[in-house]
């Protein structure tokens, strides 16, 4: 049997006039602070400093031994069962007839007076990726030629993911 053989080959696109820049609404705030767009860009309300629009807060303004808040993303998890989920702890045994049940949630609703499922009934679904405040983290030491904080206790989210930390 012959398999048929496609010859391949690159183009080049060459457009004769430049794209005009879109009027986007999340650019306006970085073409009035006059600086180039960033990966994040957040806003802090209330913030008591000489910084003017547009600055980069580095970690200067944190002390060695002070607590801190660290916001973040958790680590997703995907799809989970009720049992890793919601801390089920299955049906028991495994004998006396029971076949593939030990980690299934259950009965989940009545019969026919409600005929329904309530509201805020756990069930299995997708775990993880919320949105996470720990509290009482102790900055132990302060890295600034690098901006790094090293902060003692659990921080939220996978290796390389975005913080925020509050004083």
């Amino acid at each position: 049997m012959a398999i048929p053989l496609f010859k391949l080959h690159l183009a080049i696109r060459k457009k004769k006039t430049p794209r005009r820049p879109k009027l986007i609404t999340s650019l306006r705030p970085i073409a009035k602070a006059n600086t180039t767009s960033k990966r994040v860009v957040k806003e802090f309300r209330n913030f008591t400093s000489n910084q003017s629009l547009g600055d980069t807060i580095t970690c200067d303004i944190f002390t060695e031994g002070e607590n801190v808040e660290v916001i973040g993303t958790t680590k997703g998890k995907g799809f989970q069962g009720v049992v890793k989920r919601h801390g089920f702890h299955g049906v028991g045994e495994a004998s006396h007839g029971q076949h593939d049940r030990q980690r299934a949630p259950g009965s989940v609703g009545g019969s026919s007076d409600p005929s329904r499922v309530f509201k805020g009934m756990r069930m299995a679904g997708r775990m993880g990726t919320d949105r996470v405040k720990v509290k009482g983290l102790k900055v132990v030491k302060i890295f600034p030629e690098k901006n790094y904080l090293l902060v003692s206790g659990s921080v939220p989210g996978h290796n390389g993911s975005i913080v925020l930390i509050q004083k």
